[in-house]
């Protein structure tokens, strides 16, 4: 039997606790051919992007969520799920193949079930992030833009709060994220504000290749002034 990139994986919804199925793929299928500077990986195969699948939606309850997502609901806030998305919700599933239109169908529910469920800013920032890269490869840059912009904004917010504390995000990469995704945006003053505050950790860092990626992003910028300078 010849081995398929994708499988399905059984999840139980961490809302409504009913059982679904989903696809994944199969690591051995999953090819990077580069990354780009906000960390999107641009796979040599979009038939095997990881990206579609991060999503679990809940075929039941419209609840969406990633392996990113907390255990814990506060007082009150499953009766928020149930008003704003569950009582809206047709029962079906995301569990097949999908495509790409599908995939940003699912993040935008996991934005929307993460926001509701009031999931840490730097959960719901990633999210935004992912749905940005995926109008990118859909050459939709309006919208990816607009998703740049909401995960910029959450990113900022979680750099004031520290809600990145314990979770996989430094704080050098927040830093970096927040003057990136400035610089994608067109906001020069930002983007340069942030990216010296990347390179002011270069002596105490462990994460020497965002210095680097910091300090790359930032000559870019300079080089990009001097062409409109003249």
């Amino acid at each position: 039997m010849e081995l398929t990139p994708h499988y399905q994986k059984e999840i139980e919804c961490l809302h409504c606790k009913k059982k679904f199925k989903t696809t994944k793929l199969r690591s051995k299928f999953v090819k990077v051919e580069k990354q780009e500077s906000d960390f999107q990986p641009v796979y040599l195969n979009n038939d095997a992007n990881p990206l579609f699948y991060n999503v679990f939606v809940c075929e039941h309850c419209g609840f969406s969520f990633t392996e990113d997502f907390t255990k814990y609901f506060a007082p009150g806030v499953k009766e928020e799920i149930q008003e704003k998305i569950s009582a809206n919700w047709t029962p079906h599933s995301f569990g097949d193949e999908r495509t790409i239109d599908q995939a940003i169908s699912a993040y935008k529910l996991a934005y929307l079930s993460g926001t509701v469920k009031k999931e840490k800013a730097v959960a719901i920032a990633g999210l935004a992030l992912r749905t940005a890269w995926l109008y990118r490869i859909n050459k939709n840059q309006e919208q990816e833009l607009r998703f740049i912009s909401i995960a910029r904004n959450l990113y900022s917010d979680s750099y004031s709060s520290e809600d990145y504390a314990g979770t996989q995000m430094s704080e050098l990469r927040i830093i970096y994220m927040i003057a990136e995704l400035s610089r994608r945006l067109g906001d020069r003053e930002q983007a340069t504000r942030f990216f010296s505050r990347a390179i002011e950790k270069q002596s105490s860092t462990v994460e020497p290749k965002l210095i680097e990626m910091a300090k790359e992003q930032w000559q870019l910028m300079r080089e990009e002034k001097e062409k409109g300078a003249q």
